[in-house]
């Protein structure tokens, strides 16, 4: 997945990769920018380039400028700088899904899940409801609720079914679930779609080993000149898929087992219920043979006193 972590410490990745362990190999990582420096003259150079674009008499939309502002600071990993705008923009345009999107990502990204799952499950039944579920679904995979995760983000791609990363993180859900054969084809469609992209390309190769392909993880592995690290973040999530995938296949074994008759004698109802009926039947035996039975309940042999 993309990045199944919910806080980026200052040393740490920028994006960290929810795919292969969060292991900072498949994100664009290093020492996140501590400052953005002249972001209000960015912001101005950016309205006069939207003006000077814009058809002779027609007005620039300020907010719409200083939204993509915070896209880019974003984009940057600046999270915490991108909260300080995106009050500033609410401020003076009041809040909008899309504003809205963007600040549940930056309290993800900011150690501040509760507040970053109610901003995202805020965003049903607007034009952002695939964003929703879809940070939903990273902050479930954070916590290691990877079949929730795969829920929420199979529920996601359904509105958007062309996101490659949405189809990245869904197959990475779903490979850490143990559900190795479900997580084929979202993350071929990934591969697809963005072929340039070494996250996905990674998590195909650890489905590839997952599913005892080895040798075409190794062929796709050695086509990208991928690293030392990044071969034993792909063994790695192999080997927790498999893992995962065992657990699953155990459980329905161990349900039935709990729900399979296992002897009378944890069963103390059916027992004595079967214990009435024979000493029913041992009494009118006897009856016809002249003996007298054992009174229920006593260890003594019919005709022993």
């Amino acid at each position: 997945m993309n990045e199944f972590t919910t806080h980026t410490p200052p040393a740490a990745c920028v994006r960290p990769a929810l795919c292969l362990l969060a292991a900072c190999l498949l994100a664009a990582c290093g020492t996140p920018k501590a400052s953005y420096p002249g972001a209000e003259a960015q912001q101005l150079a950016q309205q006069g380039a939207q003006a000077a674009a814009l058809p002779a008499g027609a007005v620039a939309d300020p907010q719409a400028t200083h939204r993509r502002l915070i896209e880019q600071m974003q984009r940057e990993g600046l999270w915490y700088a991108s909260l300080a705008h995106i009050d500033q923009f609410e401020q003076r345009g009041g809040p909008t899904p899309a504003t809205t999107r963007l600040r549940a990502d930056a309290l993800r990204h900011t150690g501040q899940a509760e507040a970053s799952r109610q901003a995202y499950a805020s965003l049903a039944g607007t034009p952002e409801a695939a964003a929703g579920l879809h940070g939903l679904g990273l902050l479930a995979g954070a916590e290691g609720a990877f079949d929730r995760a795969a829920e929420l983000l199979a529920q996601a791609q359904r509105q958007q079914p062309t996101d490659a990363l949405l189809l990245n993180d869904l197959g990475y859900a779903r490979l850490r679930a143990g559900r190795i054969a479900e997580a084929r084809v979202p993350l071929m469609q990934a591969a697809q779609l963005q072929p340039d992209n070494p996250r996905i390309q990674l998590n195909l190769a650890a489905w590839l080993t997952a599913d005892g392909q080895q040798d075409e993880a190794a062929r796709l592995l050695d086509a990208r000149r991928m690293a030392a690290g990044s071969r034993e973040a792909v063994q790695a999530t192999a080997r927790l898929a498999r893992e995962a995938a065992a657990a699953h296949a155990a459980r329905p074994a161990a349900a039935a087992a709990a729900a399979a008759p296992d002897g009378l004698s944890l069963r103390p109802a059916g027992w004595r219920e079967a214990r009435r009926i024979h000493v029913g039947v041992r009494r009118v035996e006897m009856a016809q043979g002249g003996q007298v039975p054992a009174a229920p309940g006593s260890t003594a042999e019919p005709g022993q006193p």
